[in-house]
């Protein structure tokens, strides 16, 4: 009977968890959960005691890192859900609805264009901002890993300072770009389809990143213009256009005459079906804008969609010359400025 108790000493005889945790208890003067936990399954003092010794601490730590693991995807994913939310939301203003109706035109607020600017924006945004949150994210999650490993991160961290600022001054117009790009996405100045005036080089946008604007001019020419090179930028393709004409005539001839000619002709143009959804408003004639030589530069305006105004004020002008010829009125050649 005594023999068989001393057999099962090991296990019967329990002693204390402080005891059996002892290399817990050295360190953090107390026994581990995970310890105790070990201790009231087995109650073997043996066993517990290699626990502590050799798999404690390591299984703790595997343990934190996957938490912490866990947890940054986690809070990876909601920080793109609602990025991807608030970047399409964001993109969905880009045009209000009052504005649609007054233009009342197919070109201005087409849903083509509108989707595709908006898809653009959306995906740009969202992923420029999707990479920032997840390098904050993950980086922060992977410095909290290495800290539960026991790694100095005082020596790292001062590198990666150090290797930042000379990156930050070797790439600050890549920098520059970039942001530039990513608040002329969120004000929407520009997008694809729209003609835009940037100074060196005027077209229409094909492509728009972060860090350029791809354009194409009236010759075909393909633009490539830094973002952070932009310093204006006019836009000839929001919500509305103005084709402004400064017909010269015969200084002798009737302005009231030429006046009425050209509104005439205006009105015409307005009422052509074909131009009616491009025209905004009714064509007004301004009068005589200068009197240049023996010329009388009289001004004529139409309101059009967006693009259009290029289109309109040639068919104008073609419609004025017809109009002209027929009342016999002489078009002159302004004498130049000095």
């Amino acid at each position: 009977m005594s023999l068989a108790a001393d057999t099962l000493l090991p296990w019967a005889q329990s002693g204390t968890v402080e005891n059996a945790c002892r290399a817990s208890a050295e360190s953090d003067r107390t026994p581990t959960t995970a310890c105790r936990l070990v201790w009231n399954i087995s109650h073997s003092t043996d066993f517990t005691t290699f626990y502590s010794n050799w798999l404690d601490k390591p299984l703790a730590t595997l343990f934190m890192v996957i938490v912490t693991f866990v947890v940054a995807l986690i809070v990876k994913n909601i920080a793109h859900r609602m990025i991807t939310k608030v970047t399409v939301r964001m993109a969905e203003g880009t045009m209000s609805e009052k504005v649609r109706e007054r233009s009342r035109t197919v070109f201005d607020g087409s849903p083509t264009l509108l989707n595709q600017r908006r898809a653009q924006r959306a995906k740009t945004l969202g992923s420029v901002l999707r990479s920032v949150a997840s390098i904050l994210i993950m980086g922060t999650a992977a410095f909290s890993i290495l800290g539960s490993l026991g790694l100095n991160l005082a020596p790292i961290l001062a590198s990666a300072s150090v290797i930042g600022v000379a990156v930050g001054f070797g790439a600050q117009n890549i920098v520059k770009d970039f942001l530039a790009g990513l608040f002329m996405l969120l004000e929407d100045q520009y997008g694809v389809g729209d003609v835009i005036d940037v100074g060196s080089a005027k077209g229409t946008v094909e492509a728009v990143t972060l860090r350029v604007t791809r354009m194409r001019d009236v010759n075909g020419v393909v633009w490539y213009v830094p973002n952070g090179e932009i310093k204006k930028v006019g836009n000839e393709s929001q919500n509305w256009g103005r084709a402004v004409l400064d017909i010269p005539v015969d200084i002798h001839e009737d302005t009231e005459k030429v006046k009425e000619i050209l509104q005439t002709a205006a009105d015409e143009l307005a009422a052509d079906s074909t131009w009616q959804d491009v025209i905004l408003e009714q064509p007004s004639v301004w009068g005589v804008q200068a009197l240049a030589g023996d010329a009388l530069v009289i001004r004529v305006v139409l309101k059009t969609a967006p693009g259009k105004q290029a289109d309109v004020a040639r068919e104008l002008r073609e419609r004025v010359k017809r109009a002209f010829d027929a009342a016999g009125v002489s078009v002159a050649t302004p004498a130049p400025t000095a």
